[in-house]
């Protein structure tokens, strides 16, 4: 992918956040952004799927939930992008974050074994 069509995908608050949450985490749910960005299921699908178009994230079912990852073939330095923001910009994940953080019992329900 091109800088400009990398940065084109970031370019969205909601895209961001969504990459930068799962910066330094293996995975986390659609339900798990549902919570932290206090948005609407449809909203956080519509993000996810421009974020699978551009390849900078990769999702897994399992049962009734898809869980998703930083895309395992994401280039360095994209990730390093990622990870510096998120570094050096903490106040823009900290209501989040704290969501997050909240809502950790009340999520949906834990992975189910295949």
């Amino acid at each position: 992918m091109s800088p400009l069509m990398f940065y084109k995908c970031l370019a969205d608050d909601t895209r961001l956040k969504i990459l930068m949450l799962l910066v330094g985490r293996p995975e986390l749910c659609v339900c798990d952004f549902i919570d932290a960005l206090a948005l609407s299921q449809p909203k956080i699908s519509r993000h996810l799927a421009d974020l699978r178009k551009c390849d900078l994230v990769a999702g897994e079912r399992q049962g009734k939930w898809v869980y998703y990852r930083l895309h395992p073939n994401l280039p360095a330095w994209e990730k390093q992008i990622l990870t510096t923001t998120v570094e050096h910009h903490p106040v823009y994940l900290q209501e989040a974050e704290s969501n997050l953080a909240a809502d950790a019992q009340a999520r949906c329900v834990t992975r189910e074994n295949p």
